[in-house]
């Protein structure tokens, strides 16, 4: 398994795309409280769960890891991890996941210059205000004090996104050749 994660406008996102469109890595699917988006389908987009469903598979530890974000819960059944899937992460999330010891899963970091990620904000519509803000949300979350141990650092400022797509995918070949 794959676990990405970054600040916003690392990459992740397009990295994830990429890694099922070319090597046929698929997302994982996670679980939410929150209401289905017009065009979501459970099972697809996300399994939707009542908040009791999802308190009482984090209890039974069918989730590997479950976080609150705009008061709604998000989380990661066991049954997603396989050889074939991907997840993007933020670092609470890489933690639970290590807690798991499982040789499979590589971590990778992603990251480029402030300047970088408020360009791909802008240039991806998000407002000025909103890319700001972001940014100095990620100051905290992914202050080096806060990270994770991760296998792989991955700077995505002066590559493209198949550039990082195809190293990612190339290590991860290598570490389940070591691990066979």
């Amino acid at each position: 398994m794959i676990i990405l994660f970054g600040p916003s406008a690392s990459g992740k996102t397009e990295v994830a795309k990429m890694l099922q469109l070319k090597y046929d890595i698929k997302k994982v699917i996670t679980c939410t409280t929150r209401n289905k988006r017009l065009g979501e389908q459970d099972g697809v987009d996300y399994y939707f769960l009542t908040e009791q469903e999802i308190l009482k598979e984090f209890k039974d530890s069918l989730l590997v890891e479950m976080t609150r974000y705009n008061d709604c819960f998000y989380g990661t059944r066991v049954s997603e991890i396989r050889d074939d899937k991907a997840i993007i992460l933020d670092p609470n999330g890489v933690a639970s996941f290590q807690k798991l010891n499982q040789k499979k899963i590589i971590t990778f970091y992603l990251y480029a210059s402030e300047v970088t990620r408020f360009n791909r904000m802008i240039c991806r519509q998000d407002s000025i205000e909103k890319a700001h803000q972001r940014i100095e949300n990620d100051k905290i979350i992914f202050d080096k004090k806060n990270l994770p141990r991760y296998d792989f650092l991955m700077n995505t400022d002066k590559i493209t996104i198949e550039e990082a797509t195809d190293k990612i995918y190339q290590k991860y070949l290598d570490l389940l050749q070591k691990v066979k």
